[in-house]
């Protein structure tokens, strides 16, 4: 064999073995904007079974608006954040038409007072 044969797959092979394969990111914390006109159909039964790792939350999956038509985005497991609660996301209605609010992570009220109170302790001290 060639050496410089060698050399170009032994190049070749070292640039796919860096190569990774992840599949795409899923539109969970997408919202659609715009006001739709189609009211979203009801909402999936999930069956879920046990998380695949001890303590994470399951997320359910919703109804996303594509532009054309409504697409079902399936639920999925998630950490906890501490701290923070889990806002699902939902449809909301105003006259004939719908707005999409995405899902989020909010902080728990309790855990934001103390932290807004340390921070007065803070400024009263003069820190």
């Amino acid at each position: 064999m060639k050496p410089w044969i060698f050399g170009t797959g032994l190049a070749l092979a070292a640039t796919l073995a860096g190569c990774v394969v992840a599949p795409a990111s899923r539109p969970y914390d997408y919202s659609y904007s715009e006001p739709v006109l189609v009211a979203p159909p009801p909402p999936r039964v999930e069956y879920y079974g046990a998380p695949p790792v001890a303590g994470q939350i399951w997320i359910d999956g919703y109804w996303s608006w594509t532009g054309r038509r409504h697409e079902w985005v399936s639920g999925r497991w998630e950490a906890p954040r501490p701290g923070y609660t889990w806002v699902p996301h939902r449809w909301e209605r105003d006259g004939d038409r719908w707005h999409q609010r995405g899902g989020r992570w909010e902080e728990r009220r309790e855990e934001r007072r103390e932290r807004e109170h340390d921070h007065d302790r803070r400024d009263h001290r003069g820190w």
